[in-house]
């Protein structure tokens, strides 16, 4: 649920099973996936994702090979302590030094320089996870 309400007020268009391909379905597409980053990241792959834009508010080291992930930071202090795994600080909205907006445009530039081939964090350091499609760790 936490994924649902990163998405802003758009209306959800769809809801993919895990590891289904999109087919010509248009607007914001929810992936039904385990919330574990690896699980989630290989079964969005497995869909046709082509830029992960990945929030965290922990600083997961977490990478894919076969497409760049974009890391936001929820908080400027983990962008400070994590500066070389961070691609945008989102914290500047929380503390009103730039708006919602700011930081939406900001990751709009940043998603369009990663589709241009320019390398995220994870993409410089060769930062990339093994691909799961099940959750190596128990659920609880």
């Amino acid at each position: 649920m936490g994924s649902i309400v990163k998405t802003g007020r758009a209306p959800i268009a769809g809801v993919l099973a895990p590891g289904e391909r999109v087919e010509g379905q248009r607007g914001l597409l929810f992936a039904a996936t385990p919330a574990s980053d690896f699980v989630c990241g290989t079964l969005q792959l497995a869909a046709g994702m082509t830029v992960h834009v990945f929030t965290t508010g922990r600083g997961t080291p977490y990478g894919l090979p076969a497409c760049p992930v974009i890391k936001v930071s929820t908080r400027s202090e983990l962008a400070r302590r994590w500066h070389d795994l961070i691609d945008l600080d989102a914290g500047p909205a929380l503390t009103g030094a730039a708006t919602v907006q700011d930081i939406g445009h900001a990751l709009f530039r940043q998603i369009l320089a990663a589709a241009s081939g320019e390398k995220t964090w994870s993409e410089r350091w060769r930062l990339h996870n093994a691909l799961a499609l099940f959750n190596p760790a128990p659920v609880t």
